[in-house]
């Protein structure tokens, strides 16, 4: 095992996979649905995630393993096999959400960096998208992935970047008079757009993936879940402050995808626009070209597990995590087969799918996991607080699931057609060869 790491660096992975691309494209739709509240989203669903966390937390002190990942857990706390492997697939296509979106994103804002929207007629965002895809599944495949200090150099710029533009907007809408509290704006908005925001959360639970290269891990990823979660959600509530209260309702809704970018715009003009704009393109271009090879392991030992293929060494359990590349032997070969499928996959869905389907998607499979984990804790419980915490934790992501999937039968029926049968292949693509 190569060099452990510890509680700073703990958190700044966390971080970094919370902020690694998915607030850049998912504030907008937030926004969309929630206005000035959606800063409430936010709290409600970081709160849910810190249960989740609480939950995973549980499981590790629980766990007679003691780098066991939360896949294994599911299988070790209820002794249901079929079940761990569903929460491994689910995993792995909600990380294939997460790519779709993170290109998505990418697209969007390197084409307002250039004023182009279109080629040759043709919208040149889904082209984009895909041709990042491309790339990163190509430097993925030869082993380009990003070393660890430029990882923590970019992590550090674009949370530094999103704080001075958050503070900078708060002071500035103060002394305009545009601030509101938005709490008039409190109904079915705020939960549906809490449940769509989930996704944004995604990133800190592959701390718990990666426990052997984590110095006293039970004791690190704790403090370092608790504290990842609570910074990533104040942050996020200053941005959707900002947001919703220099923009307006119509602005949002028809720059969705860039809405960040022009929130910067009313304090630091055109410069600040672009320096979101070029610390969103750098952001998610990292946070891509990491998922891509970690959520190629994982869907590699997923599909062997299924298929009662024998593992030895370091196959037994995934090996890296979103923006933390450190752990995995350099010499470690890529999973190509995996790495070409699941970026087709990942290319696919973000050329056809429309932000809210990308989001809505991969919303869904964190707020599921993240549920069966924390009832998983439940059935550990041993005091008040191992009790309520992960059935907040359960209840809260059922209610969350309802609520997304009422907002998109309520709004956008053909979407939640899509994502409907986008989940219902994935697990049939799972199940039936099991069978």
């Amino acid at each position: 095992m190569g060099e452990t790491i510890g509680f700073s660096e703990s958190v700044s992975l966390a971080v970094g996979g919370m902020v690694g691309g998915g607030i850049f494209a998912v504030l907008g739709v937030v926004a969309a649905n929630a206005r000035t509240a959606a800063w409430l989203a936010f709290v409600a669903s970081g709160a849910l995630a810190l249960c989740a966390g609480y939950s995973f937390v549980r499981l590790i002190a629980e766990s007679d393993d003691a780098v066991a990942s939360p896949v294994d857990h599911v299988a070790e706390f209820t002794g249901k096999r079929w079940l761990a492997g569903v929460i491994g697939w689910v995993f792995t296509f909600g990380y294939v959400g997460t790519m779709a979106m993170y290109a998505y994103a990418f697209g969007s804002y390197a084409l307002q960096l250039v004023g182009v929207e279109t080629v040759l007629g043709i919208p040149a965002r889904p082209l984009v998208s895909a041709l990042g895809v491309v790339a990163f599944v190509g430097l993925n495949v030869v082993g380009a992935r990003a070393s660890g200090r430029a990882e923590d150099a970019l992590v550090a710029t674009k949370v530094a970047i999103l704080l001075v533009v958050g503070v900078a907007g708060v002071y500035y809408g103060y002394t305009q008079g545009t601030l509101r509290s938005g709490l008039h704006h409190v109904g079915g908005g705020v939960v549906s757009a809490a449940a769509l925001s989930f996704v944004a959360f995604e990133g800190w639970e592959l701390l718990t993936f990666d426990l052997d290269s984590i110095e006293d891990p039970e004791a690190t990823v704790r403090k370092a879940i608790y504290v990842s979660i609570v910074f990533t959600t104040l942050l996020y509530v200053l941005v959707a402050v900002v947001t919703t209260n220099l923009l307006s309702a119509e602005t949002i809704a028809a720059h969705a995808e860039t809405a960040l970018a022009y929130a910067a715009r009313p304090v630091f003009h055109e410069v600040g626009f672009a320096l979101i704009a070029v610390a969103a393109v750098l952001s998610t271009a990292s946070a891509l070209n990491a998922t891509l090879f970690s959520a190629a392991r994982l869907s590699q030992q997923v599909a062997d597990a299924a298929h009662n293929v024998p593992k030895t060494g370091d196959d037994e359990r995934v090996a890296a995590s979103v923006g933390h590349q450190r752990s995995a032997d350099p010499g470690t070969e890529s999973p190509v087969r995996a790495l070409l499928v699941l970026g087709t996959l990942t290319a696919v869905l973000t050329v056809y799918g429309s932000l809210q389907s990308i989001t809505s998607f991969a919303s869904g499979a964190f707020i599921s996991i993240f549920g069966v984990i924390s009832a998983v804790a439940y059935t550990r419980r041993d005091s008040l607080v191992s009790a309520v915490v992960p059935a907040v934790g359960a209840l809260g992501a059922a209610v969350a699931l309802i609520a997304l999937f009422w907002h998109l039968h309520r709004t956008d029926p053909d979407v939640l057609a899509t994502v409907a049968t986008i989940w219902a292949v994935v697990l049939a693509v799972y199940w039936l060869p099991r069978r």
